[in-house]
């Protein structure tokens, strides 16, 4: 394995800049070193006006999304080990699909207005005594939505996604994901409303099933495959709601 290994990092300012262009930097290449060390290493030893998001480093938080070598990845579980043998450089660019705020940050409000439309929180329309206790769930009913419950908002999911990239007003894979997830909790009771809002082609009818998302996805989510289950479900209300209009709502 080589002792170095040569990054190329996308640099834009909006103000500044006409277009973005690519700065090359060598680091060091330590078989415990993850991208997001190597931009450190830039940052502290190079130049500290590069710009980049990270927190946890532990792929818990989902800040360090970028292009790496033109896949989105969390730069903080995606080792440099992996590309040293390949002899060329490591290009690292923002997340595909967003606009860039400055060098590998990117603007995510288009995205938490989407998310906040897939409503991705319990809702009730009624709520028992409090001297009833708590809404349990048994095992089986949690394995449900659990698998979905595991995404991070990492945004490495919309990178990926053709729909994304052709449609800016598709809600995307994460949302609708995640309002998979709180139609499937037992305790939820706001299903038929999240399909009346996601139900068209914007929101689930959208997807081509592609499934780019869920080979991105670092937590093993599968948002393509809740976006399926979710038309199954949309498809099951249209039918109960066109042969008893009278009342269908769960």
């Amino acid at each position: 394995m080589p002792d170095t290994i040569t990054l190329e990092v996308a640099r834009y300012s909006p103000e500044r800049d006409a277009a973005p262009y690519f700065e090359r930097h060598e680091v060091p290449c330590r078989k415990e070193w993850v991208v997001l060390d190597a931009l450190n290493y830039i940052k502290d030893q190079r130049d500290g006006s590069l710009s980049y998001r990270w927190s946890c480093r532990m792929g818990i938080c989902g800040s360090c999304g970028m292009m790496v070598n033109g896949e989105p990845k969390l730069t903080c579980a995606t080792f440099l080990t992996s590309y040293a043998q390949e002899g060329k450089p490591v290009r690292v660019e923002p997340l595909r699909y967003f606009p860039v705020v400055r060098d590998l940050v990117v603007e995510i409000t288009d995205f938490m207005r989407k998310l906040k439309k897939a409503k991705p929180w319990l809702m009730r329309r009624e709520e028992k005594p409090l001297a009833e206790g708590e809404y349990l769930q048994t095992p089986e009913q949690l394995d449900e939505f659990k698998q979905f419950s595991m995404c991070i908002n990492c945004l490495l999911c919309y990178a990926a996604c053709p729909v994304v990239g052709l449609d800016p007003l598709f809600v995307g894979p994460a949302a609708l994901a995640l309002a998979q997830r709180y139609n499937k909790d037992s305790r939820d009771q706001g299903g038929s409303e999240r399909t009346d809002l996601l139900s068209d082609h914007e929101g689930i009818w959208g997807c081509t099933f592609v499934g780019e998302c869920t080979q991105a996805c670092p937590k093993h989510v599968d948002p393509a495959g809740a976006i399926q289950q979710y038309k199954l479900r949309a498809a099951g209300e249209w039918f109960r709601k066109f042969l008893m209009p009278w009342g269908t709502r769960p």
